[in-house]
């Protein structure tokens, strides 16, 4: 039988030495909960916050973690930010930062329907409003998607129903996991400034946005992943060039047109796209990764909700809650 040290201060009789010996060990102690996260793919914990550490535990994706500290490793790598959790540390790229706020839900929905964003890690769209139906797709957190009607079940549990922009099918989700996003949120940021830009480093990974030269914001990205090299030059699937923005969405279901292909993606309700290329290349939210530094996307700009959401509001042409795009020749987009 295994005691812990606590047992073996009671079994010994030195309870009353207690106050000399070392302090509990942490795997012992309560610890306060800083935030949440959800594991993206599987994922392992390890005994160090390296990726050369020892791994300890399988985790399966979707699982919310309890997320305790924040640690930096001592690799020489891109992203050196780590999380510890219950039974170990766990690499940040392969968790997204969530929370959990249970919604009051809103039983007249508009005739044009409303933009909702989940506010739990992870929900389930189902073919009918009910809790034992068919899941159609899971819904992560920060996700938006257009809401057309609400229904409450002989459970007196209230369901949305979700419009769906790519299968123009309906799906329904518990109403309590997602709120309702105000015309306030998306109200235009730096009217006056004169003259915006913004400029994306594919060596480097960085987003930096621009006001009359000065830089207003500075953080890293995703974009899209390494093609081949010509003349000695890393070509990347995020075409090169100066562009600018010419279409808006809030949300948009975004798929792969070859079912059969291996890099097939299938994600709905990805947040606060803005398009600057005729490819369909845009700067969105991203809910399946966490690891911005690194190329990751088929062409997109990979950024935070959060982040995205701020230069959806940022950047011309304005856009609002409107179900379709809003165009217009907005804002300079230099990719180099």
């Amino acid at each position: 039988m295994n005691f812990s040290r606590r047992d073996f201060l009671k079994l010994s009789g030195l309870a009353l030495a207690s106050a000399w010996l070392p302090p509990t060990p942490p795997e012992e102690a309560l610890r306060q909960v800083q935030s949440l996260g959800r594991a993206v793919r599987t994922i392992y914990t390890y005994d160090q916050p390296s990726l050369t550490a020892h791994p300890l535990t399988i985790i399966p994706g979707d699982t919310v973690l309890n997320l305790y500290a924040t640690a930096l490793s001592n690799d020489d790598h891109y992203n050196r930010v780590w999380y510890e959790t219950t039974g170990g540390y766990v690499y940040s790229g392969h968790i997204q930062p969530v929370r959990w706020e249970i919604q009051t839900p809103v039983t007249n929905v508009p005739a044009a329907g409303f933009l909702g964003e989940v506010t739990v890690p992870v929900t389930k769209a189902r073919t009918f409003p009910n809790p034992r139906a068919k899941t159609v797709y899971p819904l992560y957190y920060a996700t938006t998607y257009w809401v057309t009607q609400a229904l409450v079940d002989d459970e007196k549990v209230v369901w949305y129903r979700i419009a769906d922009d790519w299968t123009n099918a309906y799906t329904w989700v518990k109403a309590e996991d997602v709120r309702q996003v105000s015309p306030q949120e998306l109200t235009p940021l730096s009217t006056s400034a004169a003259d915006k830009r913004i400029e994306i480093s594919l060596e480097k990974q960085s987003f930096q946005c621009f006001e009359d030269d000065r830089l207003v914001l500075d953080t890293l990205c995703s974009t899209g992943t390494y093609r081949r090299t010509e003349n000695g030059k890393r070509i990347y699937g995020t075409p090169s060039g100066q562009w600018a923005i010419t279409r808006k969405r809030p949300t948009r279901h975004m798929a792969g047109d070859d079912l059969a292909a291996a890099d097939f993606y299938d994600l709905p309700g990805v947040p606060w796209v803005s398009y600057f290329h005729w490819w369909g290349v845009s700067l969105h939210g991203t809910y399946w990764h966490n690891d911005y530094g690194a190329p990751h996307s088929h062409g997109c700009i990979n950024l935070p909700p959060a982040t995205a959401k701020w230069v959806f509001r940022w950047s011309l042409p304005v856009a609002g809650l409107d179900r379709k795009s809003t165009e217009g020749k907005g804002t300079p987009v230099i990719v180099y």
